[in-house]
C-alpha cells in the first residue's frame, strides 16, 4: 500500500513507537474532510490513547460544565488477533513501526511487525481516509502478513457509541507528571451520547447514537469486504456497541487484505428517521464501487483543493513541507457545505478549548479560505449570522443593545466561556471582557466583501451584523466626564495577560473602525440599494438617524496615541506598570517567564503574552504609518513572550514591514513547526488551527507581501536568504491569480473568470493585469536583498 504515497515533500512521517508522542501524532495524524475529523491513533487502540472523532457543529451540554464539541461514536476500531493473541503495542513486542500522512491525497498509512510472546511475526498494513469525494465516507484498508507462522487470524470491526468528553482535571499539588497510560484516566469525563438503535446481520453493522442534551441523531453504517471468503463471520451486538469478526486461515508469507467502509449521517443534515437507511444505502453504493474507486475520488477532490492553496517555497523544502502540513489542516477543517458550523480553535482534532469558535476564526483563519477557498469563507460568515440571535441574547444578558458575539462560541452564538480553568484554581474572565471579538466579526465580513466583491452577501447578511453590533458598541461604550471622549472600561484585549484593563487601544479602535464602516456601509445601501435598506430597517427596528450616531460616537472614542513619539500605549496605565526584562530563551530562542512570574501574575508587568498594538498596525495596515509601525514594533517586540500559538505569525508578518527580518524568519518557523515539533507543549490537545491560518498569512502577507491598502491588491515582497521564489495563488473578485515571487521579479497571471482586468501594486508602481497575460514586474534591490 505504500505506493500509494506521494514523495516525501507531501509526506509526514513517524518512525518506531514512543508512547510518550503517542497523543502527539494522534493530533498530527487527523484526517478530516470538513464534515468530520478523526486523530490518528492505532486502528487497534492501545491504554493512553486519546482517541475521538468529531463532526462539526455537533454540540452538547449535559453532563458537562461547560457546552462540549462531542466526541462522536468511533468508526475506527479494527483489531487482529493471531492464534487468539491480540496484535498490539503493549501486548505483543514492536519490531518496526512506520506511519506517514500523505498531506496531498489526505490518505494515512501504517506498517507495523509485531512479535508476540510466543516469537511469531505479523505484518500489519492500513491504508485509511475521510474521503473528500463524499464527505459521509470513511474507508480504512487492512493488510495482514504472517511472516514466520501460520494459522489462524481473526480480524474484529467494531462501532463504538462509549464515548466521553474530558471535562475537568483535579487540582494536584504541584505539578505533577503522570504516566502516558493513565494520564487521561485523571480527568473527570462528560458524558453526551446515549443509545437509539445497534443492528448487526451477515453483511453490515449500524450504530445510532443521540446526543442528550442537544437531540442530535448520528447514525453510522459499516461492512468489512475481505480479500478472501472467511471461514466464519460472527456479530456481536450491545446497545452502545457493535461488532463483527471473521475469521481465516493464512498460510506463512500470505497476505490477507480487509477494506472497511463506513458511512455517517446526522440528524443536522439528515431526518433522524432517515438516517439509517440513507446510511445503508450510501454504503452499498460504495462496496459496489470499491476501495480503488474510493481511493480515486477522494484524490481528485484533493487535487482540485491543492490546486488553489498549495504554497511552494523553491530552495527550502523542509519549509515547503510545513507549510503543506498547515494548508492540510486548514483544507481538512472547513465544511464549505454548512452555514451553520465555524472552526473551533483546536479544529476536528482534538478537544481543546471544547470545540469552541473564538476571534481566530476571523482574524487567523478566514483570509487563508477568502484568498483561496472564498465557498468556505462564506459559510464561516454565514455561522456568525445564524448566530446573530445568540450574540443578541448575550448583549440584553449584560445589559446592553444591539448584538454582542461571544468570546467563545458553540452551535447558538451563546456565551459558553467557562468561567474557571479545568482545575478549578483560576478565574477566566475572557467571556466578560474580551468584547473586541465583536469587532473582529464585523472586519471579517468587510474583508470578504473586499476581495470577493460579494455585495450580495453584504446586503443579505453582513449588513444585518455590522448593524447590529454597531448598536452593541453604541451601548458599550461610556462617557468620561474629565476628557468628554468615550471609553471603554474593564477589558481585556488579545494580551490576556492584562485583564480589568482600561481603554484598551486595539479593542478602542477597532471598535472605532467598526463603527465608521458600518455608518459607510449604511450610506452605500441609502444610494446603491435603497429597497434592501428599507428591508432591513423594517426587519431589525433601525431607525434614520442610527448611523449618524455611529459615525459621531466613533470620532470621540479615546485612542492612548502619542502623537509626538508614534507611540502608542497598550492600555491605560501600562507604560506605569514595572518593566520587567527578558533574560532567557529556551531552545527554540523563544523566550522564556522571567524567575518568578507565569500567566497569572504577569499582569502586573509590560509583558505581554502576544502582541495588542503590533496586532491592531497589521489588521489596520493603512491607519498607519511606516515610522508609527517600527517605533511600536521596536516597543512591544522585546516584552512579548509568545506565550500564544497566535503571536509567532503576526510578528513574522510585521517583522518583514518594518525590517527586522532576522526575527521575521525565525517567528516564522516557530509558527510554521508548532505542532511538528510540539513547541507549545500541548499538540496532543489539538492542531494549533489559528496558528496554521497565521503560518499561511505569514507567507502570503509576509514574505509574498500581498495586502490589500486602499482597496487594491499591492504587493510589496521580501524573500529570505535561500528562498529562491515563492509560489502560490489567490483569489480576488471571483478569478483566481497565479503568483511566483523571485528575488528580482515577480510574475502574475490572471486566470479567465468573471474580472478579466485586475490593477494592482507592486512596490507602488501600478501594473494591469490582464486575462490569459503573465505580467512580470521587477522588484527593487532591497526586496530582492
Amino acid at each position: 500500500m505504500r505506493h500509494h504515497l506521494n514523495g516525501q515533500e507531501w509526506c509526514v512521517c513517524e518512525s518506531g513507537f514512543h508512547i510518550g508522542k503517542a497523543n502527539v501524532f494522534e493530533t498530527l495524524f487527523t484526517l478530516g474532510n470538513g464534515y468530520l475529523g478523526t486523530r490518528g491513533t492505532l486502528e487497534e487502540g492501545f491504554r493512553g490513547e486519546y482517541s475521538g472523532t468529531y463532526l462539526n457543529g455537533v454540540f452538547d451540554a449535559h453532563d458537562a460544565s461547560v457546552i462540549d464539541l462531542v466526541n462522536a461514536p468511533d468508526w475506527l476500531p479494527l483489531a487482529v488477533y493471531v492464534h487468539g493473541i491480540r496484535l498490539d503495542v503493549q501486548g505483543c513486542k514492536v519490531l518496526s513501526h512506520q506511519r506517514a500522512l500523505d498531506l496531498r491525497q489526505g490518505v494515512l498509512w501504517r506498517e507495523t511487525v509485531f512479535e508476540d510472546p510466543q516469537g511469531r511475526r505479523t505484518r500489519l498494513e492500513t491504508l485509511r481516509f475521510a474521503s473528500f469525494a463524499d464527505p459521509h465516507l470513511c474507508v480504512l484498508r487492512l493488510a495482514v502478513t504472517p511472516e514466520n507462522h501460520g494459522g489462524p487470524v481473526v480480524i474484529e470491526s467494531a462501532l463504538e457509541g462509549r464515548r466521553s468528553n474530558l471535562d475537568l482535571l483535579p487540582a494536584y499539588a504541584g505539578t505533577p507528571v503522570f504516566p502516558p497510560e493513565v494520564k487521561w484516566d485523571k480527568w473527570a469525563k462528560s458524558l453526551h451520547l446515549a443509545p437509539v438503535m445497534a443492528t448487526c446481520d451477515q453483511d453490515s453493522l449500524y450504530l445510532e447514537m443521540r446526543t442528550i442534551d442537544s437531540g442530535i441523531a448520528i447514525g453510522l453504517a459499516s461492512t468489512l469486504l475481505p480479500s478472501v471468503p472467511p471461514l466464519r463471520n460472527t456479530v456481536e451486538r450491545h446497545a452502545t456497541r457493535v461488532a463483527e469478526r471473521q475469521e481465516f486461515l493464512i498460510p506463512v508469507g500470505v497476505t490477507l487484505s480487509v477494506d472497511k467502509f463506513v458511512t455517517i449521517h446526522t440528524s443536522r443534515e439528515t431526518p433522524a428517521s432517515g438516517i439509517a437507511a440513507r446510511c445503508q444505502e450510501e454504503l452499498a453504493g460504495h462496496l459496489a464501487s470499491g476501495f480503488e474507486a474510493a481511493l480515486a475520488a477522494n484524490a481528485t477532490a484533493w487535487g482540485c483543493k491543492w490546486e488553489a492553496s498549495d504554497i511552494v517555497i523553491h530552495g527550502d523544502a523542509a519549509m515547503t513541507q510545513a507549510a503543506r502540513f498547515n494548508i492540510y489542516h486548514l483544507l481538512i477543517t472547513a465544511n464549505p457545505a454548512d452555514p451553520k458550523a465555524s472552526i473551533g480553535a483546536k479544529s476536528l482534532s482534538g478537544e481543546g478549548y471544547r470545540g469552541h469558535v473564538f476571534w481566530d476564526s476571523e482574524i487567523f483563519l478566514l483570509p487563508f479560505y477568502i484568498y483561496t477557498q472564498p465557498t468556505a469563507a462564506k459559510a464561516l460568515l454565514l455561522y456568525r449570522y445564524h448566530t446573530l440571535d445568540g450574540a443578541r441574547d448575550n448583549a440584553r444578558a449584560n445589559g446592553f443593545s444591539g448584538a454582542q458575539f461571544a468570546w467563545e462560541s458553540a452551535d447558538t452564538g451563546h456565551e459558553t466561556t467557562p468561567k474557571w480553568t479545568a482545575d478549578g484554581r483560576h478565574r477566566i474572565w475572557t467571556g466578560e471582557e474580551e468584547i473586541h471579538v465583536t469587532a473582529d466579526v464585523a472586519y471579517g465580513v468587510l474583508t470578504y466583501v473586499a476581495a470577493t466583491g460579494d455585495t450580495a452577501f453584504l446586503t443579505d447578511y453582513g449588513a444585518e451584523i455590522l448593524f447590529e453590533t454597531s448598536r452593541f458598541w453604541l451601548s458599550r461604550l461610556e462617557a468620561d466626564t474629565a476628557s468628554g471622549r468615550l471609553v471603554l472600561r474593564r477589558v481585556i484585549g488579545p494580551d490576556e495577560f492584562h485583564e480589568h484593563v482600561d481603554n484598551n487601544a486595539f479593542t478602542n479602535r477597532m471598535a472605532q473602525w467598526h463603527l465608521v464602516q458600518a455608518a459607510r456601509i449604511h450610506d452605500d445601501l441609502a444610494r446603491k440599494a435603497p429597497e434592501a435598506l428599507a428591508a432591513l430597517a423594517h426587519r431589525i427596528g433601525l431607525l434614520p438617524g442610527e448611523a449618524a450616531q455611529w459615525r459621531e460616537a466613533a470620532g470621540r472614542i479615546l485612542i492612548p496615541f502619542d502623537a509626538g513619539s508614534s507611540l502608542i500605549e497598550q492600555f491605560e496605565g501600562y507604560f506605569a506598570l514595572k518593566d520587567v526584562p527578558v533574560t532567557e530563551w529556551d531552545g527554540n530562542d523563544m523566550p522564556c517567564y522571567p524567575a518568578g512570574y507565569d500567566h497569572f501574575n504577569a499582569g502586573e508587568t509590560r509583558l505581554l503574552k502576544q502582541p495588542d498594538v503590533v496586532m491592531l498596525m497589521y489588521v489596520l495596515p493603512d491607519e498607519f504609518s511606516d515610522e508609527a509601525k517600527r517605533v511600536n514594533y521596536a516597543h512591544y517586540e522585546p516584552r512579548t513572550l509568545h506565550k500564544s500559538s497566535l503571536s509567532p505569525a503576526i510578528h513574522s508578518i510585521m517583522g518583514v514591514e518594518v525590517g527586522d527580518r532576522a526575527r521575521a524568519l525565525q517567528y516564522f518557523r516557530r509558527s510554521a513547526l508548532v505542532d511538528l515539533l510540539d513547541n507549545q507543549g500541548n499538540t496532543q490537545d489539538g492542531i494549533h488551527i489559528a496558528s496554521a491560518g497565521g503560518t499561511w498569512q505569514a507567507l502570503v502577507f509576509g514574505f509574498g507581501g500581498f495586502r490589500v491598502r486602499n482597496a487594491r491588491m499591492s504587493f510589496r515582497p521580501w524573500l529570505p536568504p535561500g528562498w529562491s521564489e515563492l509560489q502560490f495563488c489567490l483569489f480576488w473578485q471571483g478569478s483566481r491569480i497565479q503568483l511566483r515571487i523571485g528575488r528580482e521579479q515577480a510574475s502574475f497571471l490572471l486566470e479567465t473568470g468573471p474580472v478579466t482586468r485586475v490593477p494592482i501594486l507592486v512596490e507602488n508602481q501600478e501594473i494591469i493585469l490582464e486575462a490569459g497575460r503573465i505580467v512580470t514586474a521587477s522588484l527593487c534591490p532591497e526586496t530582492a536583498s
